[in-house]
C-alpha cells in the first residue's frame, strides 16, 4: 500500500514539475528543424573548431546561433569567398578556420544579442579537389575528403578502363615553389597486401595518372 503511495505522490510531482520546466523548450511551429540543427552542432563540435582547416569557396557551412534559430543557416560560400545572414550581413568565410568565423560572426551579434554563442560547421569541402586522369572510366576533377586515399580516387572515377596498366599508376605533387613529385603506385601489389603504404591521402591539387 506504501509504495502506491508512493508511486502516486511521484507521479504528482511529475505533473507538477514537468510542464513548468518544459515550457520554455517546447520548439514554435516551424522551428524544430533549426532545433535539431543546434543539437547536431553541438555534437560535431571537434570537426567546427578544427584549426587545421581553412574555409574555401563553394565549402558548405551550418552556422548555428544559440537559441536564435531565425539566424542559424546552412548555406555555401559564394565564389567571391563571402556569406551573408540576417544582422551580420556579408562576412569573408574562405581563408579563415571555422573558429576565427565564429569569432567574426559573433562580435557583430553582440549588438543584438547578450552573449551570442555561435558554432560554424563545415558541412561539406568542395574547395579542396584532387584531379585523376588517364585510363579511368570518368576523368576529372573530384572533392577532396579528409581521408580520401588513391583507391578511393579511382573508385570514385568509376574505375580503371580496359587497358590500363594498373602497376604504373602515379600521383603528381606539389610541393614548395612550385615543385613537382611523383609518386608511385602499383595498384596490383596493393589490393594483394603488398606495399599498403602506397595507398596514401591525397592532398589538395594531387592529381592521380592512370596510363
Amino acid at each position: 500500500m506504501k509504495s502506491s503511495v508512493d508511486c502516486a505522490f511521484r507521479l504528482g510531482i511529475l505533473l507538477i514539475v514537468l510542464p513548468g520546466s518544459l515550457a520554455g523548450q517546447v520548439p514554435a511551429a516551424g522551428q524544430a528543424d533549426h532545433g535539431i540543427q543546434a543539437d547536431a552542432a553541438v555534437a560535431a563540435g571537434a570537426k567546427a573548431h578544427d584549426n587545421s582547416f581553412v574555409i574555401g569557396n563553394d565549402d558548405h557551412l551550418a552556422i548555428n546561433v544559440w537559441k536564435e534559430p531565425d539566424l542559424s543557416r546552412s548555406l555555401p560560400v559564394r565564389s567571391d569567398g563571402r556569406i551573408s545572414l540576417p544582422l551580420v550581413g556579408e562576412v569573408q568565410a574562405a581563408g579563415r578556420t571555422p573558429l576565427q568565423l565564429e569569432q567574426e560572426i559573433s562580435d557583430r551579434l553582440k549588438s543584438y544579442i547578450t552573449e551570442p554563442e555561435v558554432t560554424v560547421i563545415v558541412e561539406q569541402i568542395n574547395s579542396q579537389k584532387f584531379n585523376i586522369l588517364g585510363q579511368v572510366v570518368k576523368p576529372g576533377s573530384y572533392p577532396l575528403a579528409a581521408a580520401t586515399t588513391v583507391l578511393d580516387a579511382i573508385a570514385a572515377a568509376g574505375g580503371f578502363r580496359d587497358f590500363a596498366k594498373q602497376k604504373n599508376i602515379y600521383i603528381l605533387r606539389q610541393g614548395p615553389g612550385g615543385r613537382e613529385t611523383r609518386i608511385a603506385f602499383n595498384y596490383k601489389d596493393v589490393i594483394k597486401g603488398k606495399n599498403p603504404g602506397q595507398n596514401i591521402k591525397l592532398e589538395p591539387r594531387d592529381t592521380v595518372v592512370v596510363p
